[in-house]
């Protein structure tokens, strides 16, 4: 069974893709590793990709930071009053009651009212929100404030996991949009039972299997335990 990543594109406040996000140091050296195949050239998906897996996931402060901040803000629920926290709005219910109403649906349909869940919220810029160029938000400061690509992407794996989707099966993928010269985005994989990948973005409210996905280039990937590095097979 073979596991990929996605991840979202950045847009400003006008919606408009920004083509001058800064990367992270990982970021272009994988970039650099891919090379720089045009989209036409490539006849099969990008997202049929070797892969190479790393357990230690230290060389991405901002998601292991968040997962810290996360660990700490769900032990809200157990004794503050929402809406009077800091990120412990009283949306996080409103989250939690939708995911118990999600349980006994079949996945697709989980992974749809996912999907359309999260994207219903404004994009709004990291800049904006916190004055810097990337944070990665929990899911709790995103359900306050909203977010950007990779919040968004950030908000769905941990309602599939909520839903009792196992960390293994999902990613945060980093990747490029070539149909926008490779701008960087943030989307969430979400691997089915039989080892599907399917893509959860942003940009979307159709949930699509990766492999029919031919402007995404996948960078790299994380969950909880580890991260893979994606080079073209061809």
């Amino acid at each position: 069974m073979r596991y990929t990543l996605i991840t979202a594109m950045r847009y400003d406040r006008k919606n408009r893709p920004r083509r001058n996000f800064p990367q992270t140091f990982f970021t272009m050296v994988i970039m650099a590793a891919l090379g720089a195949q045009p989209a036409f050239a490539q006849k099969l998906s990008y997202f049929d990709m070797d892969e190479k897996r790393s357990d230690n996931i230290s060389p991405f402060p901002k998601w292991t930071g968040m997962i810290t901040r996360y660990d700490e803000q769900k032990a809200y629920s157990k004794d503050a009053e929402c809406g009077k926290v800091r990120f412990f709005p009283c949306a996080v219910f409103q989250w939690q009651d939708m995911l118990a109403h999600l349980k006994n649906l079949p996945f697709d349909e989980q992974m749809t009212r996912v999907n359309n869940w999260s994207n219903e919220h404004p994009y709004i810029e990291d800049q904006i929100n916190w004055g810097l160029d990337d944070y990665w938000e929990t899911p709790n400061e995103f359900m306050e404030i909203s977010g950007d690509c990779e919040d968004y992407a950030i908000s769905k794996y941990y309602s599939m996991r909520a839903l009792g989707v196992p960390a293994d099966r999902l990613r945060v993928i980093i990747l490029q949009d070539l149909n926008l010269g490779g701008v960087i985005h943030a989307v969430l994989g979400v691997y089915d039972e039989e080892g599907e990948l399917f893509i959860l973005d942003n940009q979307s409210q159709q949930v699509t299997p990766a492999l029919s996905i031919y402007h995404y280039r996948p960078i790299f990937g994380i969950n909880e335990d580890s991260w893979w590095a994606y080079y073209p097979r061809y």
